[in-house]
């Protein structure tokens, strides 16, 4: 199994100079096992990339999976080229009660006013289902488990296993407590927490938000965004292999994205690395990243 960064910013996609390094369009992740379809997560603007690369290569069956619907992780959806195609068949899949309430979330968007394309009017087929909290399911090679985040509005992380390999995906979410509370202050976790743990135990790779500095996090801590530090104490407590850190902010620049590379590259207990958009991780494979 391999994955790759197409959008890696939170909050709002950004351009210009000082994104030329590590990328400007917002959350989206494409995950490729060795057969079946191709697994989105997210449709920040980053999708519109996957969308081209799809219809380039013929794939007529696409899997997304959203982790909530705020704007940043919906802004590429509509641009997301597979949905033109008569051939392509779209099973979209997003926290929901049932699969119309799904279609119905995604229909507050695409109106024809908020943005011209309609539900109806897309060409492609597309199907909709609705995932609960702690949901286990498999697509085609995918086991997939659903986790429940803590963001404003709710938010689902998603471990993705295939191909003898597992990924998390863990954006957007605060920690699970207080700083002094749970595992940042040495205590035994809370039950969300406790379900976080285990959902991430010995995963060969982990993306999680880490959006603020820890100093940022304590003036924020109800804007549902998390910081370095407490992804790798959670990484380093169950043994996952890497961690990702990703959901730059808007305002993050190229350097100081490099100075925050340069001091986790450091680290010897865990490899920490930031995610940029373009680059692909081949799992339990020697050769660890691609461009």
């Amino acid at each position: 199994m391999k994955f790759t960064f197409r959008g890696v910013r939170g909050s709002i996609p950004i351009a210009g100079s000082n994104t030329v390094r590590y990328g400007g369009n917002s959350s989206c992740v494409e995950v490729r096992a060795k057969e079946g379809p191709p697994l989105i997560l997210d449709c920040g603007t980053g999708a519109r990339v996957s969308g081209m690369e799809f219809l380039r290569e013929r794939i007529s069956e696409v899997e997304i999976l959203f982790t909530h619907f705020h704007m940043d992780h919906l802004f590429g959806f509509p641009f997301f080229g597979s949905l033109y195609s008569p051939n392509s068949s779209i099973n979209v899949r997003v926290p929901a009660a049932s699969g119309i309430d799904a279609q119905n979330k995604l229909s507050r968007y695409l109106n024809g006013i908020y943005h011209p394309l309609r539900i109806r009017d897309i060409p492609a087929k597309l199907s909709f289902e609705g995932l609960s909290p702690e949901q286990e399911f498999e697509i085609g090679p995918y086991k997939i488990k659903c986790i429940t985040l803590n963001h404003p509005g709710g938010s689902c992380g998603y471990r993705v296993e295939a191909d003898g390999s597992s990924l998390l995906y863990l954006t957007d979410t605060a920690p699970m407590t207080t700083p002094d509370a749970g595992i940042t202050a040495g205590k035994k976790p809370p039950e969300l927490e406790r379900k976080l743990l285990e959902a991430m135990t010995e995963a060969d790779a982990v993306i999680m938000d880490t959006m603020f500095s820890f100093e940022e996090y304590l003036e924020r801590m109800t804007w549902g965004h998390a910081y370095p530090e407490y992804a790798v104490k959670l990484c380093e407590l169950v043994g996952s292999k890497s961690l990702y850190l990703f959901h730059h902010a808007p305002d993050a620049s190229d350097d100081q994205l490099d100075e925050l590379a340069s001091y986790w590259a450091e680290y010897d207990t865990l490899p920490v690395r930031l995610a940029k958009e373009g680059e692909t991780i081949v799992l339990n494979s020697e050769v660890l990243v691609s461009k």
